[in-house]
């Protein structure tokens, strides 16, 4: 085998590699940003899902409030037993 053919063997070999590469980064959802860093692109099911985990967050935030505020929590049972006597 003469260099240049090496060279074109080489070439070959990387060419395809590269393709394949780019490939399974299409199949499974990952981009290169302009710097060429990996970002694994979302779906509307992650957006949509990561949406409802910060709303369920800010209502476990109000319910802690709510349970560990004494105040709040006499005024409330307070309210229940007016209730109660009707």
């Amino acid at each position: 085998m003469n260099p240049f053919e090496m060279v074109v063997a080489i070439i070959i070999v990387i060419t395809i590699g590269k393709v394949l590469s780019t490939r399974y980064r299409a199949q499974n959802g990952i981009v290169e940003d302009q710097h060429g860093n990996e970002i694994a692109a979302q779906s509307q099911d992650t957006g949509r899902l990561q949406e409802e985990v910060r709303y369920l967050k800010e209502r476990v935030a109000v319910l802690e409030k709510i349970a560990t505020d004494d105040r709040g929590a006499r005024e409330l049972e307070n309210e229940i037993e007016k209730l109660r006597d009707r």
